[in-house]
């Protein structure tokens, strides 16, 4: 491809710079034809993508801390509750899977659009709901939406960012830990100066307002999609230039037949394993050994909010490295030290075991970032996406199960912690293949 030192820029023939503030020409100004302005002409795009990360855990979050309240009001047997708590990790692989068939079916953008609206429905209709399967089932459209969302979002970054992978994924990233860590703060004293229903429907608002930005990038005029095609052709890609379609069979079957993808899907399952036998049994943990129940809620927060200042730089340097392993390998450090304190010292110590537990899961966002740096094109990053997250998911729910029936079995906690710190090592192995610098998918270009 022939590239010329400067390139005329050609004014768009309609007034859509108002959304898309993309260069006037008619000024006499040139713009090198090598690589955009950072942000230029993508500012509406990357809110929405920040927006979509704000809401994705927010259906997760925002019932287990007014769960009494909700109980006195809906009749949820203990083992709905426990249900409710699986629920989650289900919708994320089912409906995970299915985002990239229908991002082929109907493209990137609308199909992100209907998954926020999903969830908003979700969000609404479970907070109006009286009956316990009506309150279940409607959670679990909520969290269907959440689901193709966690699925599309890479694939988008990798469309509309190519040459800024690392930084967005943080962006979001800290979003999504923010949408973890905000509902725990606020729903129990909104639902004490209101009502449950008020402190679990009013998060729908987010999802609304995540769509916003998505609706415009689909309403923008014929030239303007052109003008962003020219900005994203001049960015550059590992791998050679993004497709701005979905997924097609061959990469697919690229994605599927790929043993590096595979090793992702189980680097990702092993993560997200780890994470939610966190939000399930550390409070537990901490109660038998001797600490206050309000004290484990405490501990529990931490651990969450921990993953938002990790996030920022986690994605950016596994851009800038050639392979990230490393960066893995000392997240991963940080995870096994916090399970040795808890085996031996859970009462004493309990700050330094809690942080570095929190610091261990920023492999996540690693993993994310990887999976837009190691794609050829978006078309590949929406099957490598879908493939990852659903298997992932599938493999992380027998976590919380899993050490639940180990901790009941054995009466303690030395045979769980043990279990945690094998699957720790099943992650440094499926790492060491994820981050290899080689790219998954059919050349383009």
């Amino acid at each position: 491809m022939r590239c010329s030192q400067h390139r005329q820029v050609r004014p768009p023939p309609d007034p859509v710079q108002v959304i898309f503030p993309f260069p006037r020409a008619g000024t006499g100004r040139t713009v090198p034809s090598a690589v955009p302005a950072p942000w230029r002409g993508r500012i509406v795009v990357l809110v929405g993508i920040v927006l979509v990360g704000l809401n994705l855990r927010i259906a997760v979050a925002s019932v287990s801390p007014i769960l009494d309240l909700v109980r006195a009001d809906v009749d949820l047997t203990a083992a709905e509750v426990g249900l409710l708590g699986t629920i989650p990790v289900i919708s994320f692989a089912l409906f995970g899977s299915l985002a990239t068939p229908l991002a082929r079916r109907f493209g990137l953008e609308p199909t992100m659009v209907a998954a926020l609206l999903l969830s908003a429905v979700g969000e609404v209709a479970r907070a109006l709901t009286s009956s316990a399967p009506g309150f279940l089932g409607w959670s679990m459209i909520a969290l269907a939406g959440m689901g193709m969302g966690n699925v599309l979002l890479p694939p988008l970054v990798k469309r509309y960012f190519p040459d800024r992978i690392g930084a967005v994924t943080a962006a979001y990233s800290v979003a999504l830990s923010i949408s973890t860590a905000l509902p725990p703060l606020f729903a129990l004293p909104l639902a004490r100066a209101t009502s449950w229903r008020v402190a679990v429907g009013v998060w729908a608002v987010v999802g609304l307002a995540a769509a916003v930005p998505w609706l415009f990038v689909i309403a923008r005029s014929a030239s303007a999609r052109a003008h962003l095609r020219s900005i994203l052709r001049r960015a550059p890609q590992p791998g050679g230039p993004g497709a701005l379609g979905g997924a097609g069979g061959d990469e697919v079957r690229v994605v599927w037949r790929s043993r590096q993808a595979w090793a992702m899907a189980l680097m990702f399952g092993m993560n997200s394993l780890g994470t939610y036998v966190g939000f399930a049994w550390l409070p537990t943990l901490l109660a038998d050994a001797g600490l206050p129940s309000d004290e484990g809620g405490r501990w529990l927060a931490l651990f969450a909010v921990l993953g938002a200042p990790m996030s920022l730089f986690g994605p950016v340097l596994a851009q800038r490295m050639r392979n990230p392993y490393p960066l893995v390998v000392a997240f991963v450090a940080c995870w096994a030290i916090g399970y040795t304190g808890l085996w031996f010292t859970p009462a004493h110590g309990t700050a330094v075991w809690m942080v570095l537990l929190g610091i261990g899961p920023s492999s996540f966002p690693v993993l994310l970032a990887l999976i837009g740096l190691r794609s050829t094109s978006s078309a590949t990053a929406v099957a490598l996406s879908g493939m990852v997250q659903g298997t992932g998911y599938v493999i992380s729910g027998f976590g919380p199960i899993g050490i639940g029936i180990v901790y009941e079995a054995t009466g303690g906690w030395h045979a769980p912690i043990a279990v945690l710190l094998g699957c720790l090592v099943v992650l440094l192995v499926a790492a060491w293949f994820a981050c290899r610098p080689t790219m998954i998918g059919p050349p383009v270009g």
